[in-house]
């Protein structure tokens, strides 16, 4: 049998579906505008992206308080007790030695390994929970192929609604970002 036979040439391969809608503002207030009206029209899955931080943008796009501090005095709660039960445990229970009358285990002669312990595992804890919070490693996002989206991290102020929005509407969602004074206007593909 020929191998020419097996091979399909009317497959075409499907077009990249629509990931969302990126809008570029010129600068901080029409970004902070566009976000208060982009909030006031009900869409729920949107983002902003900036190079330094926004004052306000957190309250406008409803950002709750994150628990990584939680997560962080954990991690060196859980290293001080390790740093005070382990010689408890070791020298106090395991195998007791009489040195001059001393107690078996004292408080004093512990804090110098708890103390290190408590930022080692306080640092173990907030790196692996920003990990986890962020959803690292992840290593592609659609809007990574967008090139204007490189300027994000120097000055570019971006705003993106999510195709899978219940209120997106490509036309409606497009004029929308247009009124508010969108510079530049991208397709993101998935």
């Amino acid at each position: 049998m020929n191998d020419n036979a097996l091979i399909n040439t009317n497959y075409t391969a499907p077009a990249p579906a629509l990931f969302a809608l990126m809008a570029e503002y010129p600068n901080v207030d029409s970004l902070l505008a566009a976000a208060r009206r982009v909030q006031a029209e009900g869409y729920t899955c949107w983002d902003c992206h900036t190079p330094f931080p926004v004052h306000g943008l957190d309250k406008v796009m409803k950002i709750k308080p994150t628990i990584l501090p939680w997560l962080s005095l954990g991690g060196a709660m859980t290293g001080v007790l390790v740093g005070l039960v382990l010689p408890l445990l070791v020298n106090g229970i395991a195998y007791p030695l009489n040195f001059s009358g001393k107690p078996y285990w004292g408080l004093p002669a512990n804090i110098p390994v708890a103390f290190p312990l408590f930022i080692l595992f306080g640092v173990f804890a907030t790196v692996g929970g920003f990990s986890m919070l962020c959803g690292f490693p992840k290593l592609y996002h659609p809007l990574f192929t967008v090139k204007r989206f490189k300027r994000a991290t120097d000055d570019g102020l971006f705003l993106v609604i999510e195709a899978a929005d219940p209120r997106f509407d490509v036309v409606r969602t497009r004029q929308l970002l247009e009124s508010l004074g969108a510079v530049a206007l991208d397709e993101v593909k998935d």
